[in-house]
């Protein structure tokens, strides 16, 4: 798993980012599920974390592993976080593959189910919503994103942990959506 910390840009430290960070949701997780998973999360202190996770299983793992291995992660995460307030994830309406659309939906239940146990929030944000609040185009292609989340101050690895990043971005910057 490839990670890197930072401190968000100067340019979301606004009053209304602190405030959305101080409103009792502490630690935001965004996530981009796939096999490689991309994350990114921020501490109440604004310190951010980013990285990837494969959820790869071997030949000779079960069906449901990667999802058993998937929940660990989240439960280490949040540990490690001292508690998650809000996940939020791209919600992904169409796959390039059966195979791939399987995946997702088992890491999307994974999630839900993870969350809904331990009540903590969390929303989908659409995968055009996400690109055109960080490129300024809703059909931008990954390259973009990646040069774009660049731009603002980070250097993901690879697109999952972009999108991720663009995620979190999106959910500081308009508290969820609210703005």
């Amino acid at each position: 798993m490839a990670s890197t910390t930072q401190t968000l840009p100067a340019t979301m430290t606004t009053i209304a980012a602190k405030q959305s960070l101080g409103s009792g949701l502490g630690t935001i997780l965004a996530l981009d599920l796939g096999t490689l998973t991309g994350f990114a999360l921020q501490t109440a202190d604004g310190a951010i974390v980013s990285g990837t996770v494969s959820f790869r299983p071997s030949r000779y793992d079960g069906g449901g592993i990667r999802y058993l291995r998937f929940r660990g992660w989240l439960d280490s995460m949040a540990q490690d976080a001292a508690g998650i307030g809000v996940v939020h994830f791209e919600e992904v309406r169409r796959h390039l593959s059966t195979d791939a659309a399987h995946v997702h939906g088992g890491l999307l239940a994974t999630l839900t189910a993870w969350c809904e146990q331990r009540s903590i929030a969390y929303q989908g944000v659409p995968v055009g919503t996400i690109k055109r609040y960080v490129t300024g185009k809703g059909n931008a292609d990954k390259a973009a994103v990646i040069a774009a989340v660049r731009a603002r101050g980070f250097n993901p690895a690879d697109d999952n942990e972009a999108d991720a990043l663009a995620i979190l971005l999106w959910a500081v910057e308009t508290q969820g959506g609210v703005r």
